[in-house]
């Protein structure tokens, strides 16, 4: 089982960071109440101010694509950018009831929502945030694990099983720093595994270092590549649930950094619909490399997922600003080929070993 106390003095110390008084927006479910009452001690332990919590209702969020009309699609809450512009800092955690509770809501629907909270979007991304995972039945059964065993897995995957969390991220912090050397270097990027050739530009951009401040866990280094750079075609064999809708064998052929072909074999309706988001959903905001070696397979969860060490993943739509990146989407979806098993990436022709923790 995840101490949850561990777990909140790690969120508090080493994601979050927070200042004296800082306010802190939590958003979560109630199947998280353990680590949400850690994390409420935690914080007012070390900054003398209680957490704010928005805990969303199973169901809730059926229902508002169930009753919503075009003004609830098309438009933001108020109360969502009141929320935005006065939280210093925010905490999402995942702990979903129902993995496909969104699975029977027609895709564009889902879209169109995404797209009017982008405002939103931007004034909570240009905070303090971080986003993470508590285990639930749901998740265990995702991942098709025992609730034990997957609560071991998500243990394993923030570094919770080392004597010291904080240590061991640092130490991962480092190794990533020296991935980070070697690519900040490199011109073109090379991805080729099974159904895979594809080539990125990545000059000029800047690699991140992603160590747990922004994800936990987290284990990955990402930058932006040139818009137009992404030529050839890319498997993707990890499956992929946004907003629990499963997608599958996602395969996409690049031209000029747009996708130009793009086939699922589970999942197509989502697929367009997601490419239909704006003009910015055929490009490439992101790549990124998995190092977190305490992810050793599949779950399901994007969260997870994109950090196994051995997998490479490129998300269709917004670019991190940090990068350099200049794709502007209302989509950000990560897909993840991995290439443990016969893959290979490469930087200007060298291979980089993305195998294990470090390059």
């Amino acid at each position: 089982m995840i101490d949850p106390d561990a777990f909140a003095t790690l969120l508090c110390d080493w994601c979050l960071e927070a200042r004296e008084r800082q306010s802190v927006l939590v958003s979560t479910t109630p199947l998280a109440a353990p680590l949400v009452r850690a994390f409420y001690r935690a914080w007012i332990t070390r900054r003398g101010w209680p957490p704010a919590l928005r805990i969303a209702i199973p169901g809730v969020a059926e229902d508002f694509y169930r009753l919503a009309g075009d003004e609830l699609l098309d438009n933001y809450s108020p109360q969502e950018m009141a929320d935005a512009q006065q939280a210093d800092a925010f905490l999402a955690i995942q702990a979903p009831e129902n993995t496909r509770a969104l699975s029977g809501v027609d895709p564009a629907l889902i879209t169109r929502a995404s797209r009017a909270l982008e405002p939103v979007r931007a004034v909570r991304l240009s905070k303090r945030w971080c986003g993470t995972i508590w285990p639930t039945p749901a998740l265990a059964q995702h991942a098709g694990m025992s609730d034990d065993d997957y609560a071991a897995f998500v243990n394993r995957a923030l570094f919770l099983d080392q004597p010291d969390p904080v240590a061991a991220w640092s130490e991962l912090s480092e190794r990533q720093a020296a991935i980070v050397d070697r690519l900040s270097q490199a011109r073109e990027i090379r991805i080729e595994a099974e159904g895979t050739d594809v080539r990125l530009n990545v000059e000029g951009r800047t690699w991140i270092n992603s160590n747990g401040k922004r994800n936990m866990p987290s284990g990955e280094v990402f930058t932006g590549p040139l818009e137009d750079s992404a030529t050839g075609t890319i498997r993707f064999t990890i499956p992929s649930s946004p907003r629990g809708v499963l997608v599958e064998g996602v395969e996409l052929t690049f031209e000029a950094g747009k996708v130009t072909r793009a086939t699922a074999e589970r999942g197509q309706d989502y697929l367009d619909a997601a490419l239909a988001t704006d003009d910015g959903a055929r490009f490439l905001g992101e790549l990124g490399i998995g190092t977190n070696a305490g992810v050793d397979r599949p779950t399901g969860s994007t969260l997870l997922d994109e950090k196994m060490a051995g997998t490479v993943h490129l998300a269709l739509g917004r670019s991190y600003p940090e990068t350099g990146g200049r794709n502007a989407s209302a989509l950000h979806w990560d897909l993840i080929c991995d290439l443990r098993t016969g893959g290979r990436l490469t930087a200007d022709g060298e291979v980089v070993n993305v195998a294990a923790p470090a390059s």
